[in-house]
């Protein structure tokens, strides 16, 4: 299942967000005749997140003259090769596009997408927590708004952990791997966590570790998986795979996945802070059990996270209604709109939400009372910033799946091997592609 495609119903469960005064000026920002004058206009709207359409009807209330059309354009891989198509063919290019954080170089880099600081974007930047940004920036430009975004962070079982003797969440990675071994001791089929090769987290673990696999200037991509901070996390990870301290046998997302989650036999699951809001349903016999704590740490009293999952909305180069549509991107990511989005489970990178008292101060009767939004702040804060994906990452991560797969279901070889092979398809790719790619 697709990160980004759980993101949009995070909190769902946490809270109903008030109206935040620190968004309610947004209306006033988008009169009608912003965008486009006395002129009718129509908007067309492509994205997946389904919190989109809750602020429509505010917004068309404040701008009689703009209409907008949500459409979903299919998953973010079927919106992307629309989106291309459309922009080769020169029709039916939408005015506003989703985009997962990683692929907006792909579109900014040729030309492909608006840069906004005709609109004043700059104004934004003090609402959205510093790595969000970072995000949608690309050569110093910004080219789309963040919409939605995924801190990691650890959900942990009380339950299983206290059977296995350990009284609190690991804060370490080594108080981690130290409690991996303690729950593997309880025989059968009890595990800290699982992996089959799943990418996003291993990046998370880089990101947090301090590499920078990928470094991307303009039209050159480098890329190196033996920087100091990258191979730290691959060998702990490798230890964690080499001592059957992980199960690899079951799937993210699947029935066995769901089952283990309720049964305790997985203790703890570190991903976006969207499960949150799917963990419920998964594992409705572990309520009460389960609680968020920050990502383990590298160095003991630091405070350093990454990201797992986000996206945001950009405007097409082609795009015909270019002020309109900014209108409507400043009105549902950082206006009036906003609040309407985080009502219907938005999880949003601007401080004005996380500092609120109606994020931070709900307890989640499914995490035994936690005030779990304190948590998930905290960590969309610390995320720590510089991190970078090549440009064609799309492509790149829809192949990692099938190197990496020999190497979990045989053991054979090892996950520094996975991650050569791959960069060796990249740079073949990318160089394929017109970029230079070493």
């Amino acid at each position: 299942m697709r990160l980004s495609q759980k993101l949009r119903l995070l909190f769902a469960v946490l809270m109903p967000v008030v109206a935040l005064a620190a968004c309610s000026g947004g209306a006033g920002t988008t009169g009608g005749t912003t965008g486009g004058g006395a002129e009718q206009v129509k908007l067309t709207v492509w994205s997946w997140d389904g919190t989109v359409e809750k602020a429509v009807a505010g917004f068309q209330a404040a701008n009689p003259n703009i209409k907008v059309e949500v459409v979903n354009a299919g998953s973010s891989s079927d919106e992307y090769k629309a989106l291309d198509n459309a922009i080769q063919a020169g029709s039916g290019v939408p005015d506003l596009a989703m985009f997962e954080y990683f692929v907006v170089p792909y579109f900014a880099i040729p030309g492909k997408l608006t840069d906004l600081a005709e609109f004043g974007v700059g104004n934004f930047k003090q609402d959205y927590v510093q790595a969000a940004w970072n995000d949608v920036t690309v050569n110093g430009k910004v080219y789309a708004l963040p919409s939605d975004y995924g801190p990691s962070a650890m959900f942990y079982n009380t339950a299983t952990l206290k059977k296995a003797g350990i009284d609190k969440a690991p804060a370490t990675w080594d108080e981690y791997y130290e409690a991996a071994k303690k729950i593997r001791a309880l025989g059968g089929d009890h595990y800290i966590a699982q992996d089959t090769g799943d990418l996003f987290f291993l990046l998370s673990l880089i990101w947090q570790a301090g590499g920078h696999p990928f470094t991307v200037d303009g039209n050159k991509v480098r890329i190196d998986f033996t920087d100091e901070g990258t191979s730290k996390a691959v060998a702990f990870w490798q230890k964690m795979l080499d001592e059957d301290l992980l199960n690899t046998k079951i799937t993210g997302w699947s029935d066995d996945w769901n089952r283990a989650l309720n049964d305790g036999t997985l203790a703890t699951q570190t991903m976006g802070g969207w499960l949150t809001s799917t963990l419920p349903e998964r594992a409705p016999k572990a309520a009460g059990d389960f609680r968020v704590a920050p990502m383990p740490q590298w160095t003991r009293g630091a405070k350093v996270g990454a990201e797992n999952g986000g996206s945001s909305f950009g405007i097409p180069a082609a795009a015909e209604h270019k002020e309109a549509a900014f209108t409507f991107l400043e009105y549902f990511t950082h206006g009036g709109g906003l609040s309407s989005r985080v009502d219907a489970g938005a999880f949003v990178p601007n401080t004005s939400v996380l500092q609120s008292e109606a994020f931070k101060g709900k307890p989640n009767e499914y995490f035994g009372g936690q005030k779990v939004g304190t948590v998930l702040a905290e960590a969309s804060e610390t995320v720590a910033t510089g991190w970078q994906y090549p440009p064609f990452f799309e492509w790149a991560r829809s192949i990692y799946g099938d190197i990496a797969s020999p190497y979990y279901t045989t053991g054979k070889g090892s996950l520094a091997q996975v991650l050569e092979e791959w960069k060796r398809r990249c740079v073949q790719y990318g160089n394929e592609q017109g970029f230079e790619v070493s």
